[in-house]
């Protein structure tokens, strides 16, 4: 058995300079630390922020979330549409804070102007992420909430980025 020093057979000085340097680098280099609750929650955020973008998007092209309804109803006629769409809309805004106590808060936005939206967030320590998607049934006052992104049931955390979707006529 040979030392990790000795130069195999057939290696020219270059190799063995070559073949030294990477053992002292592997003797000597740190490991790497990962921290995985931040990667966890970048990850979080992300497909929550897809998940919005993906669902003011289908708003947007479908005209205040008829395609939404429609799949979830199984295409059913426009009137259920409707009724499906006007029983879930307050579901859509409401979001579950977990705070410092580890007890989780209801936050019912359904309605609210940006501003109050924003205040509430703000206050867990949410990051709020704001888009606006024209609507002809928007609530009576404009700029108002019409969807949370992540909603309940899903339970978000200090950090977390909520997209809040408003309306205007």
């Amino acid at each position: 058995m040979r030392s990790p020093d000795s130069q195999p057979s057939g290696c020219g000085l270059f190799e063995q300079e070559l073949v030294n340097a990477m053992n002292d680098f592997v003797k000597t280099a740190e490991t790497p630390h990962f921290d995985t609750a931040v990667i966890r929650r970048g990850a979080r955020r992300k497909q929550a922020i897809t998940t919005a973008g993906i669902a003011a998007a289908l708003m947007v092209a479908c005209g205040a979330g008829t395609a939404l309804a429609t799949s979830a109803t199984g295409g059913a006629s426009h009137t259920q549409v409707q009724t499906a769409a006007t029983s879930t809309a307050g579901d859509g805004t409401t979001v579950l804070v977990r705070n410092s106590n580890g007890k989780i808060v209801r936050q019912q936005l359904a309605g609210a102007s940006s501003t109050a939206a924003r205040a509430a967030l703000v206050r867990y320590g949410l990051t709020p992420a704001f888009t606006r998607v024209k609507m002809s049934d928007c609530a009576k006052q404009q700029d108002a909430v019409a969807a949370v992104s992540p909603h309940a049931p899903t339970v978000v955390h200090s950090g977390d980025t909520i997209l809040i979707t408003t309306c205007y006529r």
